[in-house]
């Protein structure tokens, strides 16, 4: 493999990071500038900011024609976000889940990922489902901006301690501007290296870009978000942690694959393996949030370490079936059989427990 190509996969990797940092803050100080509330900023500015690098991921992806790595961008980053990041945030401090992402957040977040199974069905997503998703991120907006209206002070406080509103004053409208730029920019090169990264990669391993996809892409391109929920836990701030993930994987499915689905001539193509296996994962996982969010409305340890073996699980099976080991069918057959049926009995038991405790303190 040539050194060439691993550099511009790493430059086009820190572009990536670098750039939806600089936009984040940009258009955070100009929204907030122009009397935009801090709370429509946050859940919108900043999420779509840190879903950025999976957005200009798959445009460029849609544009050179390589809808497989735009798929297994989304659907890796998804997967990645619920099971790793949530593990590690949780094993650093039990996590601490808000009554809004419970009753809204989450299920909003299992529906679009079935909405998305529903959709590829037919082994494509066309671009007039790319355009619902689009149309729903549009609705998820305007939703967001007509709750804000309940906003309290104490949010306000929170939202300006974090990202220095009161720093607008300070700064001037073309520093603001020239980072939004500089941002943009360096997202447009780095997704651009990082793609081309990519499929070289595929080509000299041998492997689909599915795989590739799933793995080093989607890893990477959540890098943002990895530093966000993980300095949230190691400051206490554990409900940023949790929303900023779920969130994340809201803007993924509808910002990212909606609005890069428009840039293809006929839709993104969708393998018969992500149809039958990677997407039904990320339902799988998008589903697991609501119970253990439930019990207690925390994200225990011990409940971070199951989220981590999963996560080890399902990188075991992509390595193993990319190359073909003979070990995949025993592998598959042990998760299917026994791991995820006992990890089923015991969520329903913890759940059980849980509503007990409540049922007896009310």
């Amino acid at each position: 493999m040539p050194l060439a190509t691993i550099v511009y996969f790493v430059l086009g990797l820190l572009l990536l990071i670098g750039g939806a940092e600089f936009l984040v803050r940009g258009a955070s100080r100009l929204a907030v500038a122009m009397g935009i509330s801090p709370l429509v900023v946050g859940l919108t500015v900043v999420a779509f900011g840190t879903s950025s690098p999976e957005l200009m991921v798959s445009i460029q992806t849609a544009i050179s024609g390589q809808s497989a790595l735009m798929v297994g961008n989304v659907v890796g980053s998804n997967i990645f976000n619920v099971l790793f990041i949530l593990g590690v945030s949780a094993l650093i401090t039990p996590l601490i889940i808000s009554q809004q992402l419970i009753r809204w957040d989450v299920p909003l977040m299992i529906g679009l990922s079935l909405l998305v199974f529903v959709f590829v069905q037919d082994a494509s997503l066309s671009r007039g489902e790319c355009l619902i998703l689009l149309l729903g991120l549009v609705a998820y907006v305007l939703l967001t901006v007509y709750q804000s209206r309940r906003e309290s002070k104490a949010v306000q406080a929170e939202y300006e301690e974090a990202f220095g509103a009161s720093s607008t004053k300070a700064r001037t409208w073309p520093v603001d501007l020239l980072l939004v730029a500089g941002g943009l920019g360096a997202l447009a090169l780095g997704s651009r290296w990082l793609v081309d990264g990519a499929v070289s990669f595929a080509e000299a391993l041998g492997v689909s870009q599915l795989v590739i996809g799933l793995t080093i892409v989607a890893i990477g391109t959540s890098l943002p978000e990895v530093a966000t929920s993980i300095i949230a836990s190691i400051r206490g701030e554990r409900d940023i942690a949790v929303g900023n993930v779920v969130g994340s994987n809201i803007f993924n499915i509808l910002a990212v694959l909606g609005i890069g689905g428009l840039f293809t001539k006929s839709g993104i193509a969708v393998s018969e393996t992500a149809v039958a296996i990677d997407i039904p994962v990320m339902v799988a996982v998008a589903a697991i949030c609501l119970p253990l969010f439930f019990t207690g409305s925390r994200i225990s340890r011990w409940e971070g370490i199951l989220l981590l073996g999963y996560y080890a699980a399902y990188t075991t099976y992509l390595i193993l079936s990319a190359t073909g080991n003979v070990r995949l069918s025993v592998f598959a057959d042990a998760m299917l059989y026994v791991v995820i049926p006992a990890t089923l009995l015991v969520v329903g038991v913890t759940v059980v427990r849980s509503l007990r405790q409540k049922t007896a303190a009310d």
